[in-house]
């Protein structure tokens, strides 16, 4: 068994996300057997004393049927039309199933705001905290009904990975309409399925299909990125089928599994990595990328050759190669208006009371290429 399947099986505290298409259908909305086979696999992990922290999609395929949609909306205000009913039955169905083992259920929903803020961020840790201690299973899903185009995550598969490390999480376990990583899209024949994924390294030159549910809005993009996030924070990925639960939360032998990349990440430094938003872009010339990336040095202004965006001293930024590949993030130490006099050129060049990083290293995250 590979480190990353031992951390799922030893985990002492989990999180699982399980996506729309295992949980609703088109035609009918919610599909209660298979909820309740869910429930019986989260439950069995709970009743042995572990913390379990359930991402459910399904809110607004739960509310498709109930407000006689033909299809997944498209628009947003008929999917928060349809969030504000689905979440309703999605979060009453759980209440009951878990209910069956003398489980207590806490609805938390979730804009990105709650994680990009870093005053949210805690007060949504510290809810956590106190809803496992009291011994509840929280149940969390993107606020729908109120999320707008600017601030939605745009799928569970990110959400559930910030909320893994935000609870402090040993593993996350991504359920959906998939049963692994594919070498190729499986629906076109002859391909390889990949069990254990250790670096990037393993998933160059992967052609990656979308799921063909039309219920979610990840598909397999969104779960890879997904666990690349989270493993490159440090916490082992398990992605397997929905109809794997119980062998995916029991003895995690399905699936791919990624490991963990090295030490995980602080609190502030996966925030400023994948967490906060962005307001502009710096671009970085081949000897600033190395330095950045590599030595894990301060940027300076002799290595930015270009700006975009209105941004303000303590924002955060992209760092961008050549090729346009954002290679890092952190926190600009300059307005973008006095940029424009200072980059490419070095320090001896720049006035006395402008001699200062632009990104200093303390707030500079290197991202997974």
């Amino acid at each position: 068994m590979s480190a990353s399947r031992a951390a799922v099986v030893g985990a002492d505290r989990l999180v699982v996300k399980v996506g729309s298409s295992a949980l609703t259908t088109a035609a009918d909305g919610l599909d209660r057997t298979k909820l309740d086979g869910l429930v019986d696999a989260l439950a069995s992990r709970v009743k042995q004393g572990v913390q379990v922290v359930l991402v459910s999609s399904g809110a607004i395929g739960a509310g498709i049927s109930p407000l006689a949609l033909p299809v997944r909306p498209r628009d947003l205000a008929t999917q928060q039309a349809a969030a504000s009913v689905g979440q309703l039955a999605l979060a009453h169905a759980y209440a009951e199933s878990f209910g069956r083992y003398a489980l207590t259920v806490g609805q938390v929903l979730l804009t990105s705001d709650d994680v990009v803020r870093r005053a949210h961020y805690r007060n949504a840790q510290r809810t956590f905290s106190r809803l496992l201690a009291l011994g509840a299973v929280p149940v969390v899903n993107e606020n729908d009904t109120v999320a707008t185009e600017e601030i939605r995550f745009g799928d569970n598969d990110r959400l559930a990975a910030l909320v893994a490390h935000l609870i402090g999480a040993d593993a996350l376990v991504l359920l959906s309409d998939v049963d692994a990583l594919y070498d190729g899209d499986p629906r076109h024949g002859a391909t390889r399925k990949i069990t254990e994924i250790d670096g990037a390294a393993d998933l160059a030159g992967l052609d990656i299909g979308m799921s063909s549910s039309g219920l979610g809005t990840g598909g397999m993009v969104s779960k890879l990125s997904a666990a690349r996030m989270a493993a490159a924070a440090g916490i082992p990925v398990l992605l397997a089928s929905s109809g794997d639960a119980e062998r995916a939360l029991g003895a995690a032998d399905v699936g791919t599994a990624f490991t963990a990349a090295g030490a995980r990440l602080t609190a502030r430094r996966f925030w400023l990595g994948y967490a906060a938003g962005a307001t502009g872009r710096l671009h970085l010339d081949d000897g600033a990328v190395s330095a950045v990336v590599r030595r894990r040095r301060s940027l300076l202004a002799a290595g930015v050759t270009g700006i975009d965006g209105d941004f303000v001293a303590g924002d955060v930024v992209d760092l961008v190669d050549p090729e346009q590949r954002v290679v890092a993030r952190g926190v600009v130490g300059f307005d973008a208006g006095e940029l424009p006099e200072l980059i490419g050129r070095s320090s001896h060049q720049i006035p006395p009371d402008l001699r200062r990083e632009v990104v200093h290293a303390d707030d500079l995250v290197p991202l997974t290429p």
